[in-house]
C-alpha cells in the first residue's frame, strides 16, 4: 500500500490524482442527488456536449462525461508507467505516453456513448422568424429596437428587432409578430401583433 500512494502522489501520477478525487466526488454526488437533475450536463450556460472538445474528437456526450474519461484513463496510466519506472526522462515519457492513451481511449470509448446523448440543435437566427416577441426597449423604429423572444425549446433571446412603421406604437412590454431577418444589418422585422385577435 506504501507503494501505491509514492507512485500516486510521484510524478506524474500527481498531476492527476487530484483531479480523479474531483471527479469522483462530482460522480458521487450525482450518483446521491445532491447535484441535481442537470448535474450530468454541466448545469446551466454550459455546453452540454463537448463542443469544446470536439475540436479534439471528443464531442457528441456532456463534457462532464469526456473530461471524466481523460483524466481517469490519464491518471491510470501514469500511475502504471510510475511503478514500472524510475527517473526523470522515463517519468517524462510516461507523461506524455498517459496524455496520448486518455486521449485515444476516450476517443474509443465516446463513439458507443454519443448514441445514449442525442444531440441538441442550437435555435438559429431564421428560427425565430414567424414567432412571438415582446418589445423591451422605449420603442421600435427603422434604425432602433430589441425584443425578446422564445425558442421552440423553450429558451429566450433577446434580439435586435427593426420597424418600417414608425405608426405601428411599438413600445415596451407590445407584443409582435417577427416576419423576416435580414442578414446584412442583423436584426429581425417585426410588425404589430394582437394576441386577443387571434385567440392566443
Amino acid at each position: 500500500m506504501h507503494g501505491f500512494f509514492e507512485a500516486a502522489l510521484g510524478f506524474p501520477a500527481a498531476l492527476f490524482s487530484f483531479a480523479l478525487l474531483v471527479v469522483i466526488g462530482y460522480w458521487g454526488l450525482v450518483v446521491l442527488g445532491g447535484l441535481g437533475v442537470d448535474a450530468l450536463d454541466g448545469g446551466q450556460g454550459v455546453d452540454t456536449h463537448g463542443g469544446a472538445l470536439a475540436g479534439l474528437g471528443l464531442g457528441g456526450v456532456p463534457v462532464t462525461v469526456a473530461v471524466s474519461l481523460l483524466v481517469a484513463i490519464a491518471w491510470f496510466v501514469s500511475l502504471s508507467g510510475s511503478a514500472l519506472t524510475t527517473g526523470l526522462p522515463a517519468r517524462t515519457a510516461v507523461l506524455v505516453a498517459a496524455l496520448g492513451s486518455a486521449w485515444a481511449g476516450t476517443r474509443a470509448l465516446l463513439r458507443p456513448l454519443t448514441r445514449l446523448f442525442p444531440q441538441e440543435r442550437a435555435a438559429r437566427r431564421h428560427d425565430f422568424v414567424g414567432r412571438i416577441c415582446v418589445v423591451r426597449t422605449g420603442r421600435v423604429t427603422e434604425d432602433f429596437g430589441q425584443a425578446e423572444v422564445a425558442a421552440a425549446d423553450g429558451s429566450t433571446a433577446v434580439i435586435q428587432v427593426r420597424s418600417h412603421t414608425e405608426e405601428a406604437g411599438l413600445s415596451v412590454g407590445r407584443t409582435a409578430l417577427v416576419f423576416d431577418y435580414d442578414p446584412d444589418g442583423e436584426y429581425f422585422l417585426v410588425a404589430p401583433f394582437d394576441p386577443v385577435l387571434f385567440g392566443r
